[in-house]
């Protein structure tokens, strides 16, 4: 005796399974958080490593979004990202040391003006270094893969020695604004004022992302051109500049990132774009890459999973995000929410 499709049990089991199969990746993140509060065993150390890497997770995000999206629409392997994150952390420091006045004054209301002044000077900074790079490196290689590593290192090589001609080679030491300093102390808990801003900031910027790639026709446009660029091209869209713009704004937001770890780190050399990069790949691998979304949870999950470990055992830490890559591969080969194409 034969069971009707929809009285058949098996086929209701895997209707199931397929319907919570797009659910699992967004459930990791509380996961690890619950993992994490059973490592810790005390709430308010757990507070404070949770918002520690949610911060850190976000500030990676914003630097590795860039570079998803850029290889989610132009199919472009850009290892010259890195770059742009020194560019945007010199150039915002830079500013910041400009902006003295305002930075030491006793008045959140400036101090956050001269971040946002800093922070605006190394996205356009970097934005007109990307259009540059684009041009002169990115477009005669394009369709290449081999040749894009190749340039696009050989471009990163450079621009880490032209930093050190307009910089100089030392380390740069800085302090953060008076209003960035410090905690709140809620009963037993720390919370630093940095961090807070950082998880303000990476928030916005995913959810700008997603209301643009989702809820706008430029967004509309990016997403069919990842989906089907010819026909994008058919229908009478200019896709070549819809490339250079999603270029420049990668690079764009690779500035706002590399500010936004310089006022973490509180130092900027000219190879912390180069040593970033080493998170940034694995964010941009584990969340699939051209997905924003799976980026967005890949880099809290490489926050999280990297300050619990350090807390619970620091000399893990180190080799905790490649195990989790290797553990996400391993479930999911193409990553947590993988982009498919049309072929």
């Amino acid at each position: 005796m034969t069971h009707a499709p929809e009285h058949n049990p098996q086929i209701q089991q895997m209707t199931l399974q397929q319907r919570l199969a797009p659910a699992w990746p967004g459930l990791l993140v509380p996961l690890l958080m619950c993992a994490g509060f059973a490592l810790t065993l005390n709430p308010s150390s757990w507070l404070t490593l949770t918002l520690s890497g949610l911060a850190m997770g976000l500030m990676i995000f914003i630097m590795a979004s860039g570079m998803t999206l850029v290889f989610g629409l132009m199919d472009v392997i850009n290892f010259g990202h890195g770059a742009f994150v020194s560019l945007g952390a010199f150039v915002g420091v830079s500013v910041l040391f400009a902006l003295g006045h305002l930075t030491a004054a006793p008045s959140v209301a400036l101090n956050l003006l001269a971040v946002l002044m800093a922070i605006c000077a190394g996205m356009a900074a970097t934005a007109l270094a990307g259009w540059a790079f684009e041009r002169v490196i990115v477009k005669p290689v394009q369709g290449n893969h081999l040749n894009q590593i190749l340039v696009t290192v050989g471009g990163l090589i450079v621009a880490e020695q032209l930093i050190i001609v307009l910089w100089g080679p030392e380390e740069i030491y800085f302090t953060r604004p008076e209003a960035l300093k410090g905690s709140f102390i809620i009963g037993s808990i720390a919370v630093e004022k940095f961090r807070l801003v950082a998880v303000c900031i990476g928030i916005v910027v995913f959810a700008a992302m997603h209301f643009v790639l989702r809820r706008t026709k430029i967004g509309l446009i990016v997403r069919a051109g990842v989906q089907n660029g010819e026909m994008v091209e058919a229908l009478g869209y200019r896709l070549r500049q819809v490339f250079v713009a999603v270029f420049v704004t990668g690079c764009a937001l690779a500035g706002l990132g590399g500010v936004m770890w310089a006022l973490y780190q509180e130092v900027i050399t000219a190879h912390m774009g180069n040593q970033a990069m080493i998170l940034i790949f694995i964010v941009v691998i584990i969340g699939g890459l051209g997905s924003i979304e799976g980026c967005f949870i890949g880099a809290l999950l490489v926050g999280l999973l990297q300050n619990y470990v350090a807390f619970v055992e620091p000399k893990l830490a180190l080799v905790s995000n490649i195990g989790l890559m290797v553990a996400i591969l391993v479930w999911r080969p193409m990553g947590l929410i993988p982009v498919v194409k049309a072929k």
